[in-house]
């Protein structure tokens, strides 16, 4: 069964031994036992020591399947979230009005989801996955419910800071779930369960956002995630077992306070910086010098917490200082390339803007393809070379997107799309991975956080960097900079996103250089002793890197 250390954290979920790959003998002789007994164990895991896991072992129809199934149903609730409201804003707009704030139904989800990923994975560390799992599935239904019965677009706006809360701990601790469940091995398998959900998304989205929009409105889009959500809850609500013992912790809050505004105000001024307001204007400096203040004094602030939120160990191991850096890399194109592909389809290209999201869904088919093969590939060769491969077929994707331009066809552009997303499959889900199989389990969560904290602050840095080329190009062209670039003549806009296609390239290649840093493998920190544990928290993570 699980149990906790001398700290008061959980050792392990679903009632297993704190570390498989440690435990890999008792977990042998507890199957022996069962099987001897005459009944299957439900709680065991396959033996590390496997070269690949079967299908059999790890799928929706073994003991551990409803709760992959259950992390399955919560991924897709913001998989398909991130697709199915574009296809409908014109409904939206035409219902509620507000047309000129519409853009913050997507900056205040992206906001409220990254600068919560941390502080909710620092939780899941501290009190356990299931409880914070059910409070962030809880949330996004909540917000969608909400958002669902919006009777303005202030009211839909703020209902989305809800939805968005509720993403920023399911991503997250759904990772952190799987990855203790699950050993290094069997979760090569599992990537590919993960894959497809997203896959699904990037396909099923666009339709069912332009379908309820058409029939039955708008506000279905959101209605859709409560059976959903309901039955992940009910499923982890049973079927998820995590033994915690109840102590009293020190709750950082002026970490959690610090860190919550000024990542807010950092994000902010980057996704609406030469947007709202010009980059040199009072707001966008104000708010960069509070933002800066604020994490300053919020580091400050961790080197004497107790229980950070944040532990600055996270900055001081190889292993995650490459995930986080290739995460953020991977957002920067990510966030870019799908503010802009899109775009250039339409008012440079000619097409619909049907047409123009399947251009964009061959960047995410291309990486649940990846994610899907990944775990073969670090099995086998090592996570630098998964990560250098995915570094260079992205830096192949920018090269073939740097050649599209007015007279390309549509199947050019999505053949860069979908080779860059390949190369993102084979950097982030691998880079999940590594950095959770390099931390000990009560430190998993912090460690997973980061990675997707680096992701989503990297997205709004695509935003802003993307935003002020486009915009600088513009500016140029027309005499003003304007926002709303939908009304530029295709003469203006044709150069201008093809400068951000050139750009990717210097990005991709800055990927492949941080993959190069990545260990060839990846070592498990051994468990330590009991009389150890109690004083582990308040030393720094050891090195858990090595180079094969």
């Amino acid at each position: 069964m699980g149990g906790a250390d001398g700290a008061g954290r959980v050792t392990r979920g679903y009632g297993m031994p704190a570390r498989p790959v440690q435990a890999g003998l008792d977990s042998w002789a507890e199957a022996v036992r069962e099987c001897l007994a005459g009944r299957g164990s439900s709680r065991g895991v396959s033996s590390p020591s496997q070269a690949r896991a079967s299908r059999s072992s790890v799928g929706l129809r073994s003991e551990r399947g409803p709760i992959l199934l259950a992390v399955m149903l919560s991924t897709g609730l913001f998989a398909i979230d991130s697709t199915i409201l574009a296809t409908a804003v014109p409904s939206v707009v035409d219902d509620l009005g507000g047309f000129t704030s519409f853009p913050w139904l997507f900056s205040i989800y992206l906001l409220a989801q990254a600068v919560s990923v941390p502080i909710y994975g620092k939780l899941a560390d501290l009190y356990g996955r299931k409880p914070l799992m059910l409070l962030g599935v809880g949330l996004f239904l909540a917000g969608s419910l909400l958002c669902g019965i919006a009777w303005s677009m202030p009211a839909l706006i703020v209902f989305r800071l809800v939805q968005g809360l509720g993403a920023g701990a399911i991503g997250p601790i759904g990772m952190t779930i799987l990855g203790d469940i699950y050993s290094l091995q069997e979760r090569a398998t599992v990537q590919g369960y993960l894959a497809s959900v997203w896959a699904m998304a990037a396909l099923i989205g666009p339709t069912l956002g332009g379908v309820f929009s058409d029939s039955i409105g708008w506000r279905w889009i959101f209605f859709v995630n409560l059976p959903l959500g309901a039955a992940a809850m009910w499923t982890l609500w049973r079927r998820f077992e995590e033994n915690v013992e109840r102590k009293r912790h020190r709750i950082d809050y002026l970490g959690a306070t610090l860190l919550g505004a000024g990542g807010t105000l950092l994000l902010l001024a980057l996704l609406e910086g030469g947007v709202e307001w010009a980059w040199d204007s009072p707001t966008s400096l104000g708010l960069f010098v509070a933002a800066v203040a604020l994490l300053s004094v919020f580091v400050v602030v961790e080197r004497r917490a107790t229980e950070p939120v944040l532990p600055l160990w996270v900055f001081r191991m190889r292993v995650l200082n490459v995930t986080n850096a290739g995460s953020l890399l991977v957002g920067v194109m990510m966030m870019g390339l799908s503010s802009y592909v899109p775009l250039f389809s339409q008012k440079v290209l000619g097409t619909g803007a049907v047409v123009a999201g399947l251009v964009l869904a061959a960047m995410t088919i291309g990486w649940p393809i990846a994610a899907s093969t990944a775990g073969r590939l670090y099995l086998t060769l090592g996570f630098r070379f998964t990560l250098v491969l995915g570094g260079a077929v992205t830096v192949l994707g920018a090269l073939i997107l740097a050649t599209v331009d007015g007279g390309s066809s549509l199947w050019h552009l999505a053949a860069a799309c979908f080779v860059m997303g390949i190369g993102f499959g084979y950097v982030a889900s691998p880079g999940v991975v590594a950095a959770q199989s390099s931390v000990s389990w009560s430190r998993r969560g912090v460690a997973t956080g980061a990675s997707m904290f680096s992701r989503s602050v990297g997205s709004a840095v695509g935003v802003a960097v993307f935003g002020a080329i486009v915009n600088s190009h513009v500016s140029g062209a027309v005499g003003s900079t304007g926002s709303d670039l939908q009304h530029v003549s295709r003469a203006v806009l044709e150069p201008a996103i093809h400068d951000t296609y050139v750009v990717s390239v210097f990005i991709a290649v800055a990927l492949l250089a941080v993959a190069v840093l990545m260990p060839k493998r990846v070592i498990e920190p051994d468990a330590p002793a009991p009389e150890e544990r109690a004083a582990q928290s308040a030393e720094p993570e050891p090195d858990a890197d090595a180079i094969a």
